[in-house]
């Protein structure tokens, strides 16, 4: 059964738990006590600013209302069921499950998030090994310099009379490259040792702001207050990006933040969604670009999303370079490199202004799917005869457990991790390929 399902039965307990009548506790949330009725015998769906408000009257946690305490537990084993299809587990009674063996569900969860960690670390290590720019600098700065001592090293020991003069300068030489094969074999050693602990260790600009935006849950309070208020010491906190560059992006990233905070308040949004939750008749509801909704329902907490099931949110630049990464457990972005070109972002290049709409399964053992819809703008900033500047931006929202998701497009994060066979638009073999596949 579907978490939305259960919602109404939840405040249902908690409020006879409370003691509140029925009257009182519609009251308290600005609705009918006819509608509060509605909702605890499960027929209307609740979300948004009415969920936080029928929580805050009982006192409980908007999460818990929404999504039930086993909620997580939950997922996890549907998630771990859709990675084995071939074991036939009943994947609609995993809240049963979590409810009555809670314990062997735990197990079950543990299991599976380990093999999925071990799954991650072998994407990111490949990754970083096929186009990470730091490792790539450090390799070379290592071979340099064994090169060079070795060219110094060879003439010294040729046997040929060397002036003195020269055999200091070639001494001297061996010396200084050894102390920077030694400063650039220690820091490639830190950072293989340090780098991978959870995949998130900067190494480029953009990086540092997504990896600053996640640690607050992609949402700014600040400027959801306050679209006006200056950012200057949010950056310059002592968590704030370390780089010059990762700073002038987090003051770019907070620029466009704040436009879309003041074009869409969160509260009217949240007023929005209590009676429309596809985000293109938001769009066309609010009077506001779909770009635009697309970046607020990415900043939305997860206890003010439909079913509490958050967005992910992918952009890239005219030339398919991805420029910000919110992703999403199962649909993981590569960090360097190129992505999957069948995502909907991809084509939606091709189609400027045009709604691409794409549910997608990603490829793997532990395959998710996905609801995801696209759309590109083209901007002229320095004027119609100036060169266009495009923007493309994906939402993803992962399909609830129990429901049917029907047919969908196969995708990857990218080639070199893709286990899709016989894919059209396959770039290179994948490492998870057999060796007479990969040709």
């Amino acid at each position: 059964m579907a978490r939305s399902v259960l919602a109404g039965s939840r405040i249902r307990d908690y409020r006879i738990g409370r003691g509140l009548r029925q009257a009182d506790l519609a009251k308290a949330c600005g609705i009918s006590p006819s509608y509060l009725n509605l909702i605890e015998h499960n027929r209307r769906k609740i979300g948004g600013a009415l969920l936080v408000r029928i929580a805050r009257a009982l006192g409980a946690e908007p999460a818990i209302l929404s999504e039930g305490a086993e909620s997580a537990l939950t997922m996890a084993l549907d998630a771990a069921a859709g990675a084995y299809p071939d074991t036939n587990a009943e994947r609609e009674r995993a809240e049963e499950m979590a409810g009555r063996f809670p314990g062997w569900a735990r197990l079950i969860e543990r299991q599976y998030r380990e093999a999925r960690r071990l799954e991650q670390v072998i994407e990111r290590l490949d990754d970083r090994l096929t186009h990470d720019p730091f490792l790539s600098a450090s390799m070379h700065s290592v071979l340099s310099s064994v090169t060079a001592i070795r060219s110094a090293s060879a003439i010294l020991a040729n046997g040929e009379n060397i002036e003195p003069e020269w055999q200091a300068r070639f001494h001297r030489n061996i010396y200084e490259d050894s102390q920077r094969l030694a400063d650039a074999t220690e820091g490639l050693v830190s950072y293989l040792d340090a780098g991978d602990s959870e995949g998130r260790a900067a190494t480029l600009p953009q990086e540092e702001v997504e990896i600053w935006l996640a640690a607050r849950d992609w949402r700014v309070d600040v400027l959801e207050e306050n679209p006006d208020a200056d950012v200057a010491p949010l950056i310059g906190a002592p968590d704030g990006p370390a780089t010059p560059a990762g700073r002038a992006l987090a003051v770019r990233a907070l620029t466009r933040y704040a436009d879309d905070a003041r074009a869409l308040p969160a509260a009217r949004l949240s007023e929005a969604m209590e009676r429309i939750t596809e985000p293109s008749r938001l769009a066309s509801a609010l009077g506001v670009p779909l770009a635009t909704v697309y970046r607020r329902l990415a900043a939305l907490p997860a206890v003010l999303c439909p079913d509490g099931t958050p967005w992910g949110l992918v952009a890239c630049d005219g030339s398919g370079t991805l420029i910000f990464r919110k992703p999403l457990p199962g649909f993981d972005v590569p960090r360097y490199g190129a992505a999957c070109p069948l995502w909907p972002l991809f084509r939606a290049l091709q189609r400027p202004m045009a709604l691409i709409r794409e549910r997608v399964a990603v490829s793997g053992r532990n395959e998710g799917v996905f609801d995801a819809e696209a759309i590109s703008d083209i901007a002229y900033p320095v004027g119609f005869d100036g060169p266009a500047v495009v923007e493309a931006w994906m939402l993803l929202r992962a399909r609830l457990p129990g429901d049917d998701a029907g047919p969908a497009l196969k995708v990857g994060a990218s080639c070199r991790i893709c286990a899709v066979p016989d894919c059209p638009a396959r770039r290179e073999p994948s490492v998870f390929a057999l060796p007479d596949e990969a040709g």
